[in-house]
């Protein structure tokens, strides 16, 4: 009779093996319900994932961080520039977020073409030539 035991471990431990591989591959994280501690360290890790050199839509971007913090476009000769601000590094606990909290993103046409200070420098130049 000492079967019984074993074969309840084994069950226990097989459902539990597929609760795992079930949450693993089908929860999606939701950043409208996290922490804003969790939600920073969620949008540092994905936008660091990002690399430029592979396709990115502003649909799948804000499908998969939610709507950024801060937003700034402009639509200029027929092309819409849009900087996106994801808070990544709070720094003060005042419930204001600002931009030096955040990580950039620039879309041109919704498509991502920089991250970083990189796309900060594209966004003013584009906007600074367009009223000279």
């Amino acid at each position: 009779m000492k079967i019984k035991p074993v074969v309840l471990f084994v069950g226990g431990f097989a459902l539990y093996v597929v609760l795992t591989v079930a949450v693993l591959l089908f929860y999606k994280d939701d950043p409208a319900q996290m922490t804003w501690q969790h939600r920073d360290n969620f949008n540092a890790k994905i936008i660091g994932r990002y690399k430029l050199s592979e396709s990115r839509t502003q649909d799948e971007v804000t499908g998969r961080l939610g709507g950024p913090d801060i937003t700034k476009a402009v639509q200029l000769n027929g092309q819409v520039y849009q900087l996106m601000y994801y808070r990544t590094q709070r720094k003060l606990p005042d419930g204001i977020t600002t931009e030096d909290e955040c990580t950039a993103l620039l879309f041109i046409n919704r498509q991502l073409v920089a991250i970083g200070d990189v796309a900060i420098s594209q966004y003013q130049q584009y906007v600074n030539n367009d009223n000279s």
